[in-house]
């Protein structure tokens, strides 16, 4: 009876010892999310955005603590796709770049109200040149202090837009114009980000 009350004690604290992660294993060992240069003292507001959003983020800045912490243990049950009660590199990685994803489709949303004048569903190149320089192209910048500055924007701006609308018919799709945008999310846009 002493062995086996003894055996199932041991069995117990097996249990227990294993049932929580050893602190090592919970330790981020592969390579940063991103390029940016990472200080937790200084401009946590990178991270902010990154993990919530810019909007999101922009409201969890007026929630008191405790409405904060609710919140993010509710986001944090949604980033743990696997309900491991852990968020893996892959896990914390995907919900970035879906957050990402997502902040770009509502900056395209946003501007492509204001870009495309002739509601066609298209924006050519003259409506995106005439919606951003459009008073200053008669008179060539002259009531621009640095107008070589404008000049370059806009040869900048119609490269881009160039590489951007694929076909070469000067008019980009709603994917094309989001290359134009964001030309950081599309590979065959390498070549002009700068």
């Amino acid at each position: 009876m002493v062995l086996l009350s003894s055996l199932l004690s041991l069995c117990a604290l097996a249990a227990v010892a294993f049932a929580v992660p050893a602190q090592e294993k919970r330790v981020h060992h592969q390579a940063d999310l991103s390029d940016h240069a990472h200080d937790d003292s200084h401009n946590y507001q990178y991270d902010h955005e990154a993990f919530l959003g810019k909007e999101e983020a922009k409201t969890f800045d007026q929630l008191t603590p405790e409405e904060s912490k609710e919140r993010l243990a509710k986001i944090v049950d949604r980033i743990d796709t696997d309900k491991d009660g852990y968020i893996s590199h892959a896990e914390l990685h995907y919900w970035i770049r879906h957050r990402q994803r997502r902040y770009i489709e509502e900056n395209v949303n946003k501007h492509w109200k204001d870009y495309d004048m002739n509601q066609d569903d298209k924006i050519s190149w003259e409506e995106y040149k005439n919606t951003t320089y459009g008073f200053y192209l008669g008179e060539e910048f002259d009531d621009v202090e640095d107008k070589n500055t404008y000049k370059a924007m806009l040869a900048r701006d119609e490269r881009r837009f160039k590489v951007a609308e694929r076909d070469g018919d000067g008019v980009a799709t709603r994917e094309e114009f989001t290359a134009f945008l964001h030309p950081e999310e599309f590979d065959y846009m390498k070549d002009v980000v700068i």
